[in-house]
């Protein structure tokens, strides 16, 4: 009997609970229609009211992303009066100095000089070329290697082009090698050099020279006329490195690195020795100090300026979002607000050491071997290393 009843019990169990699961799911749905026929209202205007920045830099970037927003320049959208702070008329002629940013940053006269020569002309993005080469890039290179020198580093660029920038094959690829220019100016109590670089550029023709002060915060500058220049004479070259005249380059591995890419990989390429979760340094002793009154916020991430390896395609864009990215006093950073606008991020590569290696590493070849980039080194250790790669009969197993 107990058999019969068990199974009689289980049934209705099994039943009603099925019956229970049909009357929630009637429920819910019957809700979610409900829901759907439902109008929702924004607790929120869409539009936020846009208040000026106290930082000088970040309310540049305000004005331009205004300026740039898609949906604001449609002709059905109405604005109405915009503020001030929005509406500045610009000058015709952006080269002449900003006497407006006096007044704009806060205690402007106490900046120091390189502060206060950035901000004057911070607008101006064009600059008279000196030394052009039209025809450097008559055949497609694989590889440009584009060099940031100054006029006076003679030995730099004499022993990269005796080293791991001499142009020409490599490994069945076209290397080119350019070096980017500015003046040395009295102002900054340097004697006249344009002879010995004439003579030079007539010797090599790799010289690339632009008529602005060549200084620490002008290195932005000299990226931004390097991709208006690629983009006109060398739209076509590959793959660029583009770094600094005091590093050495195994320029055998980075073929190697980039005939090993994927299609896809190759397209989006920025690696190098990539920076995270840094910020402005507020120390005035500091290199790189940035005062509150020009940018407040983090970085976002960028490869260290001592050397990184991009796409031609990536350099392409770059030189396309530029304008909507105000100037920055520090190159590599500035290169990586343009990346992120980009919605592009540089790849940490383990063979870029912006920050050198170990002291008992640096007479050994082998350690060189697996390195894309090492910095710093002066021009005897260049031409030493490279020969000791170059060397046939190096073993490093």
């Amino acid at each position: 009997m107990h058999g019969p009843r068990r199974k009689l019990k289980l049934i209705v169990m099994t039943i009603m609970t099925a019956f229970i699961f049909i009357i929630v799911e009637i429920s819910r749905s019957a809700n979610q229609h409900k829901n759907e026929q439902k109008v929702r209202i924004p607790t929120k205007p869409f539009w936020a009211k846009l208040t000026p920045n106290n930082a000088f830099w970040n309310r540049q970037q305000q004005k331009l992303d205004h300026l740039n927003n898609p949906i604001l320049k449609d002709p059905n959208v109405t604005l109405g009066v915009l503020p001030d702070w929005l509406n500045d008329t610009v000058p015709e002629d952006l080269c002449k100095p900003d006497l407006q940013v006096m007044t704009q940053v806060k205690n402007f006269s106490l900046l120091p000089d390189r502060f206060k020569h950035f901000l004057l002309y911070m607008r101006c993005r064009t600059y008279r070329m000196v030394v052009d080469q039209p025809q450097l890039c008559k055949e497609e290179p694989f590889l440009l290697l584009a060099i940031k020198s100054l006029a006076s580093h003679f030995d730099r660029r004499q022993a990269i082009r005796e080293s791991w920038g001499r142009g020409g094959r490599l490994a069945n690829k076209t290397i080119l090698t350019i070096f980017l220019l500015g003046n040395t100016t009295a102002e900054d109590h340097f004697p006249d050099l344009a002879p010995m670089l004439a003579y030079e550029s007539s010797m090599y023709g790799d010289i690339l020279q632009w008529d602005y002060r060549d200084s620490f915060f002008n290195l932005t500058i000299k990226e931004v006329l390097f991709l208006e220049w690629f983009s006109t004479r060398c739209p076509n070259a590959s793959f660029i490195f583009k770094g600094d005249d005091d590093v050495f380059v195994n320029t055998f591995l980075i073929l190697d690195f980039l005939k090993g890419l994927s299609p896809a990989k190759a397209r989006d390429l920025f690696v190098g020795d990539v920076i995270t979760n840094a910020g402005p340094h507020r120390d005035k002793k500091v290199k790189y100090y940035i005062p509150e009154s020009i940018y407040v916020g983090g970085y976002p991430p960028y490869a260290g300026g001592g050397g990184y390896l991009y796409s031609g395609k990536v350099a392409q864009r770059l030189h396309g979002i530029m304008n909507r990215v105000p100037l920055y006093p520090i190159d590599d950073v500035y290169t990586g607000m343009c990346l992120r606008k980009l919605g592009l991020s540089p790849e940490k590569h383990k063979g870029f050491r912006t920050f050198g290696i170990e002291e008992k590493y640096r007479n050994n070849p082998c350690a060189y071997k697996s390195l894309m980039l090492v910095h710093p080194r002066n021009p005897q250790d260049m031409i030493k290393i490279w020969a000791w790669l170059s060397e046939p009969s190096l073993n490093c197993h």
